[in-house]
C-alpha cells in the first residue's frame, strides 16, 4: 500500500511550489502560460517516490530512458509557441503527458505522439483520469508527427532533432510556429520557426539538452543508444 503524504510533505510540496511560479512570473511574463501551468498538478505526472521534487526547477526520470522536462523550459516552450484559444496544437513526445496538459489549457484541442508504447498508454490513462479531454494521445511511427491530422497551427517537440526537421514543417498550417530542439546528441539549441507565405524563418531560443528524437529526419535508436548520460531539461 501507498503511503499517505504527511502534512510536512505537504507543507514542502507548496513551498517549493510558491518559489517555482515567483520565479516563473520574474523571468517569463508570461501570465497566460503560468497561470495554466499553475492549475497542471505536476506530482501527477512524476514517480510517485518523486512527488516531493515535483516542482523543483529540474527535470525527473520517468522511465524508459526519458524524462519530464525542467517547468522552466517547459514555459518557455510553450510560450515560444505563441498558442491561441481556437489552436490544433500537435506535441511530439507525450512523455508522462505534464506538457499536453498544460496545451490543452491553452489551445482547442492537442494531437500528442509518444514512440513507446507503455508511456503513451499511461499518459492516455493520466490524462483522461485528470479530466483533459482534449487531448488525444497517438503511438508514433517512423515518421516523425502526426501527418494525418495536419495542418497545425502549432508544433512542440519535446526531443532533439539532429536539423531542423522539414517533414514537421509541412505539418504547420500557415502562419504555424514549430519549437525544436536542434543539435548534437549533448547539446541543442532551441528554436523557433515560423511558416508564412510557404516560407519558414528561424529564430534562436537559446542553449538546452534534451532527449534525442528518434524517426526518419532525426536519430536512429543506435545513435540515441550513445547518447551521453542525463541531466536533461
Amino acid at each position: 500500500m501507498a503511503q499517505q503524504p504527511t502534512s510536512e510533505h505537504n507543507e514542502r510540496l507548496v513551498g517549493t511550489r510558491r518559489r517555482l511560479f515567483t520565479h516563473m512570473r520574474q523571468e517569463l511574463h508570461d501570465e497566460k502560460v503560468v497561470e495554466a501551468m499553475e492549475c497542471v498538478p505536476r506530482e501527477e505526472f512524476v514517480p510517485e517516490g518523486m512527488r516531493e521534487g515535483a516542482y523543483e526547477d529540474m527535470p525527473l526520470p520517468i522511465g524508459e530512458g526519458q524524462t519530464i522536462s525542467q517547468p522552466f523550459i517547459v514555459a518557455m516552450m510553450v510560450s515560444a509557441l505563441e498558442v491561441r484559444a481556437a489552436d490544433v496544437v500537435l506535441e511530439v513526445g507525450t512523455g508522462s503527458g505534464y506538457q499536453a496538459a498544460i496545451l490543452s489549457l491553452l489551445a482547442k484541442r492537442v494531437v500528442s505522439v509518444e514512440r513507446l508504447p507503455d508511456l503513451a498508454e499511461a499518459a492516455r490513462e493520466r490524462l483522461r483520469r485528470l479530466g483533459y479531454a482534449n487531448v488525444e494521445v497517438m503511438r508514433a511511427g517512423r515518421e516523425l508527427g502526426w501527418p494525418a491530422g495536419a495542418p497545425y497551427d502549432a508544433i512542440i517537440v519535446a526531443a532533439a532533432a539532429p536539423k531542423l526537421p522539414r517533414g514537421l514543417i509541412t505539418q504547420l498550417d500557415e502562419g504555424g510556429r514549430l519549437v525544436v530542439p536542434v543539435g548534437a546528441l549533448d547539446s541543442q539549441e532551441l528554436m523557433k520557426v515560423t511558416k508564412s507565405v510557404g516560407e519558414a524563418s528561424y529564430r534562436t531560443l537559446g542553449g538546452c539538452r534534451f532527449v534525442p528524437l528518434i524517426g526518419e529526419e532525426a536519430w536512429s535508436p543506435e545513435d540515441a543508444a550513445d547518447r551521453p548520460e542525463p541531466p536533461y531539461v
